[in-house]
C-alpha cells in the first residue's frame, strides 16, 4: 500500500512539473481526456438474454464494431448484465455513446 502511494505521488509530481511530456500540463482533467479518446464502451443494464451477437447488432448502426462482448458468470454461464463494445474509430464510439446513453432497447 505504501509503495503504491509513493509511486502515485512520484507520477503526480512528474506530471505537474512537465516531466513526461517535457511541456506544460493541460488544464483539463487527465482521466476525462483519456475516457473520451477510447473506442471501447462499457454497456450496463443489459437483459440477461442479451448475447454477443445481439449486442453487436444493436451498436452496428454507429460504425464498425470490432468486438462486442457480454460478460458471463464463470460458474453458471449466465450473463452478468453488462458488456463492452469496441469500435474501430473514436467518432463511431462517440456517436454511439451520445445516442445510446440512457436508452432502453
Amino acid at each position: 500500500m505504501a509503495f503504491s502511494n509513493k509511486l502515485g505521488n512520484l507520477v503526480r509530481q512528474g506530471l505537474l512539473t512537465g516531466g513526461v511530456h517535457g511541456g506544460p500540463v493541460p488544464s483539463t482533467n487527465l482521466l476525462t481526456s483519456v475516457r473520451y479518446m477510447s473506442t471501447k464502451l462499457f454497456i450496463g443494464g443489459l437483459s440477461y438474454g442479451t448475447d454477443d451477437k445481439s449486442l453487436q447488432d444493436a451498436f452496428g448502426n454507429f460504425g464498425n464494431v470490432t468486438e462486442a462482448r457480454v460478460i458471463t458468470d464463470r460458474e453458471t454461464g449466465r450473463s452478468r448484465g453488462f458488456g463492452f463494445v469496441n469500435f474501430d474509430t473514436n467518432e463511431a464510439a462517440s456517436s454511439a455513446l451520445e445516442s445510446m446513453d440512457g436508452q432502453y432497447w
